[in-house]
């Protein structure tokens, strides 16, 4: 199978654009965007920074920096970009520590890592102090149980201390953006998802 070429498909997190009326991102003009970066199937999901593709090239880090790159051109500012396979987002799903189909989309968050982080990170968080919240640390990845959502979460605050997240990207979606970018990066036709 020399000379061939295998397509995979993907997911890219923008972190922090279309919040509070600032750093303005159209998703409309998202997509062409990704399109002359040789992207294709390009879709975007909600305004908060999600498109999935298909790519033949690259891996995530370097599509991540094409993203990044092209962004900053078209629109003047720096956006942090994650790019992950399907294969890694599936598995995020799926290895959920906390009981994801009873509980609310707004309840469950993933919060996205550039690298994988140490449990040291976080040993300050006195957890019990912030019950019934919790998190879950998994793979690139933290799971945040917040009932109340992420905007009430004492516990999301501490967990985006520059203490916690100095030196690594970190871009957080509700669980139903999780399950959505698992479904939209699915190869048409497979039973996988």
């Amino acid at each position: 199978m020399s000379g061939h070429t295998t397509t995979k498909r993907y997911a890219a997190l923008l972190r922090g654009i279309n919040v509070g009326g600032s750093r303005k991102l159209p998703m409309a003009r998202l997509r062409p965007l990704l399109e002359d970066l040789g992207l294709t199937d390009v879709r975007t999901y909600l305004q908060s920074g999600n498109a999935t593709f298909a790519a033949d090239h690259g891996d995530e880090p370097s599509l991540a920096d094409d993203i990044a790159a092209a962004v900053a051109d078209e629109f003047g500012f720096a956006v942090d970009v994650l790019v992950r396979e399907h294969a890694y987002l599936a598995a995020v799903m799926h290895d959920c520590p906390f009981p994801a189909a009873e509980l609310e989309g707004r309840q469950l968050h993933v919060t996205y890592f550039s690298e994988q982080v140490s449990p040291d990170r976080f040993a300050a968080i006195d957890l019990p102090a912030y019950a019934p919240e919790e998190f879950r640390l998994g793979d690139r990845a933290l799971y945040l149980y917040a009932p109340d959502g992420l905007g009430r979460s004492k516990l999301a605050e501490q967990l985006s201390r520059p203490a916690v997240t100095k030196g690594i990207v970190a871009t957080s979606r509700n669980w139903n953006t999780v399950v959505k970018l698992v479904d939209m990066t699915t190869e048409p036709g497979s039973d996988d998802g």
